[in-house]
């Protein structure tokens, strides 16, 4: 069955779309949907099929960082532990392009986690569609970046990604993304920052 298929306005989002694109992920499906750098596919936190499935999509290990993408600074420190340096840099790059691997609070189901460090990834987006979906849902979306098996790059725009992987989906939405790239992944779990992909948000100030 075709995914359902909503064109969001990236800058004044409608509600209703927006309550029908959540209304799915509440349902148990598997959205894609746009952020600040590229598409990124996404459930609910404690769907394990979904979980399931965007390892499937993606043909990830178990090794995998998943994503927990938050709405603002307060959802995130439920999830992970922050120290006050930590809470200082992260709070000065967020929302943005960036992913922070950080070590899980007992909120994050065990599946999610790494399973020898114990530590999950996390980010803020800073894109309307992405904000408006988070602030429906009232939870973190359990996510990864979209970058299909042997590509390089995320998926970009929505009508590419109903033409490669409609199939593979529940529901698409298609907004503007700000950024082909994917994020910045930036490991806080030992001390010093350790940038484990350079991508959209700048690594200057890791170096």
């Amino acid at each position: 069955m075709a995914a359902k298929y909503l064109q969001i306005h990236p800058q004044d989002p409608q509600p209703r779309l927006v309550t029908q694109a959540v209304a799915v992920v509440r349902d148990g499906g598997l959205m894609a949907y746009p952020t600040d750098s590229g598409y990124a596919v996404g459930c609910a936190l404690g769907n394990k099929a979904g979980l399931d499935r965007i390892r499937s999509l993606r043909r990830l290990d178990d090794k995998h960082h998943f994503t927990l993408v938050c709405r603002d600074f307060a959802q995130l420190g439920q999830f992970v532990h922050v120290d006050n340096p930590v809470f200082r840099l992260v709070k000065s790059l967020t929302p943005g392009p960036y992913t922070f691997i950080l070590p899980a609070t007992s909120e994050v189901p065990r599946r999610l986690m790494h399973p020898k460090k114990h530590t999950v990834g996390v980010r803020i987006p800073a894109h309307r569609t992405t904000q408006a979906l988070l602030g429906e849902l009232g939870e973190p979306l359990l996510s990864s970046t979209l970058i299909l098996p042997g590509q390089d790059e995320p998926l970009a725009e929505g009508w590419v990604v109903q033409d490669e992987i409609d199939h593979l989906l529940d529901v698409i939405v298609d907004s503007d993304v700000d950024s082909a790239e994917p994020t910045t992944v930036v490991d806080l779990t030992s001390g010093a920052p350790e940038v484990v992909r350079a991508g959209s948000g700048d690594t200057s100030r890791f170096t």
